[in-house]
C-alpha cells in the first residue's frame, strides 16, 4: 500500500470515530510571552496528524502541555472522551499518551531493557526483578517493532538512532493509544525511518493514533493523512495532505512564500584546501581517500552507519585514524581537535546539543570559546572584548538573542547552530567541517543557514565538507558530493550528474558507477 492509499484508508477507517485527543482554546503564556493563543486541535483514533511550524511557534508547549509537562492557563484538553485537569505526567501516561523528544530521555547507565520497563519491570514471587522476563518482554516488543537491538545493551553505548528506538519501544510497550513524535529522523537514518514509517502504518491501521512532529515536509506528506500548522503561538492553517502542496505550508508557516529556499551560487573553487588519502579507523573508515578546495562545498550522504560522521571526526582529530598522506592547507595532519582549530579547521557536530553548545554557557562564551587568544588582555579574559566581538558576529550572523549575555539554551535550535558557526568564525576557519546542518531547523532558518554557507564559501572562499541525510540539501547546496556505504566511498558526483534517485542506489550499493575515487 502507497503513503497515499494509506493515508486516504486511514480517513475512511478512523474518520468518523470519536476524537482520542480534543484540545480547545488551548493558552498559555510565560512572562512576557504569549506561547499559545486559543489553539484548536484534535486526533482520531488511527490517525497520523502532523504538527508543523516554526522554531518557537508553539509545538513544544503545546505537546508539553499534552503530556501534563506543562498547565494551560486557559482552554479544556479531552482524553478519549474524559476531560482531564492539571495532569501531571505519569497521569498522561496511564491514559495512554506517550511523548517521544527529540532529545532522548533515557538513563545512559542502564540496559535497553530496563529502559523500557523503568517504574514497572516484573518481579518474582519474592520481590525481587524477573530478569528473564524483563527480556523476554523486551525482545517480544523490539521484534514486533522490527528493532534489531540487544536488551541487554548498555543506553549509552547505543547510537543516536538506537536510543530513539529504545524510546519507541518502550512507549509502546506502554500500550500507548497517542503517540507524539518529535523530530524523529532527525536521528533516524532513512533505513531507520523507513522502518518508522512502516511501524506507524501498522499500529494506525489498528487504531494507535500518532501526532508527527518535523521540518520536512516530504516526511509530512508520505505519513500524515492531515496536517495543522502552528505560527506565533496560532493554528493558522492546515487539513488534509491530499489536498495541499508544499509551498500552501511553507507560506502558511512563514506567513510569506519561499520560491527558492536554496541560494545561487557563485562556485568559483580554488587551490586544494584539505587532501586525505588512504584513510582508515577499524570498520568505520576503510581506505577513504577526500578532497575539497577553497571556495567549494562538497556534500557527503550515505545510510546511516556508513561512516560519513566518522569521517568528519577523523578529519578534525577527534578519532584516531591511519593516513597514507594528509595535508591542510598546506601543512601537516593535527593530531587533535585543539591543533586542527588553530591550523584553521573547525567541526561542527551532529550532536549539537550535547557535542557542539555549551548549554550552561552564554552566547558570547560559546562563540568564543575556540578563539580565547584574541579576546585576552595580559593573560586575562577581557570581557568586554569579549563581548564586543560575539555582538559583532550575532549582527553578521543575524542571531536571534536578547544579548551576548542570554544562556545558548535559551534560544532556538537554528540560532543554536548558528552560534557554533559564529564560533568557527571567531577562530578564523579556512576549512569547516560540518555534520547535519539543520537537523530540528526550521524552514525560515534553514534558508538562513543555506545563505550564510553559500557566502562563507562564495565571498570568503572557506572550504566546506558537509554532512546530510536530507538529500534535497545535497543536491541543492553541493559542488561535489561523495557518497559513503560500509565506511568507503562508494560514488562520486560532480554537480549536475546526481539527482536523488542516484544517490539513493549509490548508498545503497545498487549502481557501480561513478566510483572514480574523491580527487579534487
Amino acid at each position: 500500500m502507497s503513503g497515499r492509499e494509506h493515508r486516504e484508508g486511514g480517513d475512511q477507517a478512523h474518520g468518523a470515530a470519536a476524537p482520542i485527543l480534543v484540545m480547545r482554546g488551548v493558552g498559555k503564556s510565560f512572562p512576557g510571552v504569549v506561547a499559545l493563543e486559543n489553539v484548536d486541535l484534535d486526533v482520531a483514533p488511527g490517525e497520523v496528524l502532523g504538527l508543523i511550524g516554526e522554531n518557537g511557534a508553539g509545538k513544544s508547549t503545546l505537546i508539553k502541555i499534552l503530556s501534563g509537562a506543562h498547565h494551560a492557563d486557559q482552554g479544556e484538553v479531552v482524553v478519549a472522551g474524559e476531560k482531564v485537569d492539571r495532569p501531571t505526567p505519569l497521569d498522561m501516561i496511564e491514559r495512554g499518551i506517550a511523548v517521544i523528544y527529540q532529545e532522548t530521555m533515557l538513563a545512559p547507565h542502564l540496559s535497553v531493557a530496563e529502559n523500557m520497563w523503568l517504574g514497572r519491570l516484573p518481579k518474582t514471587r519474592t520481590g525481587l526483578i524477573d530478569w528473564p522476563e524483563t527480556r523476554r518482554r523486551s525482545l517480544d516488543v523490539l521484534a514486533r517493532l522490527g528493532f534489531n537491538l540487544d536488551p541487554k545493551a548498555i543506553t549509552g553505548t547505543l547510537s543516536v538512532a538506537q536510543r530513539q528506538m529504545t524510546e519507541i519501544a518502550g512507549a509502546l510497550s506502554r500500550k500507548a493509544r497517542l503517540v507524539v513524535l518529535d523530530e524523529p529522523s532527525a536521528v533516524l537514518g532513512a533505513a531507520e525511518l523507513d522502518k518508522l514509517f512502516e511501524i506507524i502504518r501498522r499500529l494506525s491501521g489498528v487504531g494507535v493514533s500518532f501526532i508527527y512532529i518535523s521540518h520536512r515536509l516530504r516526511e509530512v506528506f508520505e505519513i500524515c493523512s492531515r496536517v495543522t500548522v502552528l505560527r506565533d503561538g496560532r493554528v493558522v492553517g492546515g487539513g488534509k495532505t491530499t489536498e495541499l502542496d508544499h509551498q500552501d505550508l511553507v507560506g502558511l508557516m512563514v506567513g510569506r512564500k519561499i520560491e527558492d529556499i536554496y541560494p545561487a551560487r557563485q562556485r568559483r573553487p580554488g587551490a586544494v584546501a584539505l587532501e586525505a588519502k588512504g584513510l582508515s579507523r577499524g570498520a568505520a573508515l576503510r581506505d577513504v581517500g577526500i578532497a575539497v578546495r577553497t571556495g567549494e562545498i562538497l556534500g557527503i550522504c550515505g545510510l546511516a552507519g556508513a561512516g560519513r560522521s566518522e569521517l568528519l571526526r577523523a578529519l578534525a582529530g577527534a578519532d584516531r585514524a591511519e593516513a597514507a598522506s594528509f595535508t591542510l592547507l598546506g601543512g601537516k595532519r593535527p593530531s587533535n581537535p585543539r591543533q586542527a582549530i588553530a591550523r584553521g579547521l573547525c567541526l561542527l557536530p551532529e550532536d549539537r546539543k550535547s557535542e557542539g553548545c555549551f548549554l550552561p554557557q552564554d552566547v558570547a562564551f560559546n562563540i568564543s570559546i575556540a578563539g580565547l587568544s584574541r579576546i585576552r588582555r595580559k593573560g586575562l579574559l577581557d570581557r568586554r572584548v569579549e563581548d564586543a566581538a560575539a555582538m559583532a558576529l550575532i549582527e553578521r550572523l543575524r542571531i536571534r538573542t536578547r544579548s551576548p549575555a542570554e544562556k545558548i539554551s535559551q534560544l532556538s535550535g537554528g540560532n543554536q547552530q548558528k552560534c557554533l558557526i559564529a564560533r568557527s568564525l571567531h577562530a578564523k576557519c579556512r576549512v569547516l567541517l560540518i555534520d547535519e546542518p539543520t537537523r530540528g531547523v526550521d524552514v525560515g532558518a534553514k534558508r538562513e543557514i543555506y545563505q550564510l554557507m553559500a557566502k562563507l564559501a562564495d565571498e570568503e572562499g572557506v572550504a566546506i565538507i558537509m554532512v546530510s541525510s536530507e538529500l534535497p540539501e545535497i543536491l541543492g547546496l553541493s559542488d561535489r558530493i561523495l557518497v559513503m556505504r560500509e565506511g568507503r566511498v562508494a560514488a562520486n558526483f560532480d554537480r549536475g550528474q546526481a539527482s536523488e534517485e542516484i544517490l539513493m542506489r549509490a548508498a545503497l550499493g545498487l549502481d557501480q558507477r561513478h566510483v572514480e575515487g574523491a580527487a579534487a
